[in-house]
């Protein structure tokens, strides 16, 4: 069906279903991430990075606030997939059938992308930071005391960007697949993308030269990877538009000569009355 013939009711009530659908899974995930939280936790207690740290807790709701923290995130990250398949059902009937195909294709990608966003803020900014911010009070003298809560919720605000920036090239590629975005704005624009990447590498990094740099190259990186693939996604979008053109030309062209034999028939039958 194509959503411009649903009402208003319908589409509220196509997204009503959606949003059901994703509620009841991210809550079964949400069980799933209550068990899992646990060994997460100690993994990250006893890492290289946290192992010569002693982490306090200043509350007694803090090992609660954490544990749902990690059990959130986990839950995030094993519905992501179907949460993203949703939203494809929800805009696919506003697809061509080769769209269709396309964009379902983008899911896992997505999904694998932000776990490598995630593993290399985790496994190298991380670490970079960790050792920055421990050089820094050893310099100042000061004795930091670090609690369990600070700890994880700034490796999260860490982490959880850098899973959402992966997904750069999925997205360009999609809007491209669609005809949404030319990848030549993208070149046009470079050098306003490049300043707005700095920008994030300055707020997520710490505040020196060699930190800023070793988050903006990625950045930069992804940023390009993306035009390549936008590029390859517009092609495609192109050569379905001829494609669809083409054939509702033929089509034209089918209804027209049906026209003229069934004008024809019926001077026949004229006649022959």
């Amino acid at each position: 069906m194509n959503p411009r013939e649903l009402t208003v009711v319908e589409h509220l009530e196509e997204l009503r279903k959606r949003l059901f659908i994703c509620a009841v899974f991210f809550v079964i995930a949400l069980i799933v991430g209550f068990y899992l939280a646990e060994p997460l936790i100690k993994h990250i207690q006893y890492s290289k990075e946290a192992e010569q740290l002693t982490l306090n807790a200043f509350k007694v709701t803090d090992p609660l606030v954490v544990y749902l923290q990690v059990t959130v995130a986990i839950a995030f990250v094993i519905s992501s997939p179907l949460l993203l398949h949703q939203l494809w059902l929800f805009i696919t009937p506003g697809l061509h059938e080769t769209e269709r195909k396309a964009t379902l294709k983008y899911i896992p990608y997505s999904f694998f992308l932000f776990l490598a966003g995630a593993s290399f803020s985790y496994y190298v900014l991380f670490p970079y930071v960790m050792h920055f911010m421990m050089g820094l009070s050893t310099e100042l003298e000061i004795q930091q005391t670090i609690g369990i809560n600070e700890y994880f919720s700034f490796l999260f605000r860490l982490v959880m960007p850098f899973g959402i920036i992966f997904q750069l090239p999925v997205v360009t590629l999609f809007l491209a697949r669609l005809g949404i975005l030319n990848p030549e704005l993208m070149v046009k624009f470079r050098k306003y993308a490049y300043f707005g990447l700095v920008v994030i590498a300055v707020f997520l990094a710490p505040p020196d030269f060699i930190s800023n740099v070793i988050v903006a190259i990625p950045l930069f990186v992804i940023y390009e990877v993306s035009i390549i693939i936008a590029r390859r996604g517009y092609r495609k979008f192109l050569q379905a538009e001829a494609l669809l053109l083409e054939e509702e030309r033929k089509e034209a062209e089918r209804e027209q000569v049906e026209r003229l034999l069934a004008e024809q028939r019926r001077q026949i039958e004229e006649l022959n009355d």
